[in-house]
């Protein structure tokens, strides 16, 4: 088992999310005294799972660690199979970026608070899991936010020719297919099935020169500007979506602060590549991991 590899207790658990809906977690806890709590937010389409060896290591270095999988993600989605047959078990789902927001996010922070209120409370938040911060009611409990990968995701901002690879899949064949089927299914490389509005409402943001702060339908906005704690955001530099200026955007609607940007090269891991998801990838344990790990629990 990783977590015992790493020399940690884990767990898996159900938070409820704000509306009582049943998110499945894992809890990851050290051997010896706990000086931090950690809460891990995932991208879009991304089960939890990915996410294990990351939060052992922090777990491993003093730290209660929470990781969760959104509704309709991962194992969460179990609750969307209900009444439902394969290979459509999404159809009909309700969700949206915003309810995995204000409804699963923010259960998560206050969960962790509630029992580690003690504990300093950090923030890892992947691709969309660090675009949210700014949504939640309760960022004002996260002390210290480090956003990977994460960045205000207008389609121009991203590097050629993946930025039209990205139109041409989500406006010809994302949203005819999400329409048709009631879902958007994984196969078309976003990764897992998505709930359709959740689809739905990612493509308008996509598409809108501001990201979600052209949502003006979008109520956890005005949260952005509470956040006060400090921030760090890794700009990858070999990922095509997570540029400096889409970094950049998206860090700019934190108001009240004033985020570090961080440019990560393969070089600085002394890797060829690392791309969206490759910061948790466990040979980053001794350079990435490290130096994220002691700027969280600083």
């Amino acid at each position: 088992m990783d977590a015992a590899q790493d020399d940690v207790f884990s767990d898996d658990i159900t938070v409820p999310a704000t509306d009582g809906y049943p998110l499945a977690a894992t809890l990851f806890l050290p051997r010896g005294a706990k000086r931090h709590a950690v809460l891990i937010n995932s991208a879009t389409a991304t089960p939890r799972k990915i996410y294990r060896r990351f939060a052992a290591y922090l777990a491993h270095r003093g730290c209660a660690v929470l990781t969760y999988d959104y509704r309709g993600i991962g194992d969460s989605r179990q609750k969307a199979l209900e009444g439902y047959n394969r290979p459509r078990p999404l159809t009909g789902f309700k969700a949206s970026m915003a309810d995995w927001a204000a409804r699963d996010m923010t259960a998560a922070v206050s969960w962790m608070r509630e029992r580690y209120g003690h504990l300093p409370l950090g923030y890892v938040g992947h691709s969309f899991g660090g675009q949210a911060l700014g949504l939640l009611p309760n960022n004002t409990e996260v002390s210290r936010a480090l956003l990977v990968a994460a960045q205000a995701g207008y389609w121009k901002l991203m590097t050629s020719p993946e930025r039209y690879r990205v139109f041409v899949m989500l406006n010809f064949v994302g949203l005819p297919l999400t329409r048709l089927l009631g879902y958007a299914p994984g196969r078309m490389g976003l990764g897992e099935d998505l709930p359709k509005d959740v689809f739905l409402q990612w493509v308008d943001w996509v598409m809108s020169p501001h990201y979600l702060f052209d949502d003006r339908a979008l109520g956890g906005l005005k949260n952005f500007p509470k956040y006060h704690g400090a921030m760090r955001a890794f700009c990858l530099s070999a990922d095509p979506w997570t540029t400096r200026p889409a970094v950049e955007l998206l860090c700019a609607g934190f108001t009240s602060i004033k985020p570090e940007i961080l440019t990560v090269t393969p070089a600085d891991a002394g890797v060829g590549r690392i791309g969206h998801f490759g910061f948790f990838r466990p040979e980053h344990r001794a350079t990435l991991w490290q130096g994220a790990a002691e700027w969280l629990q600083t």
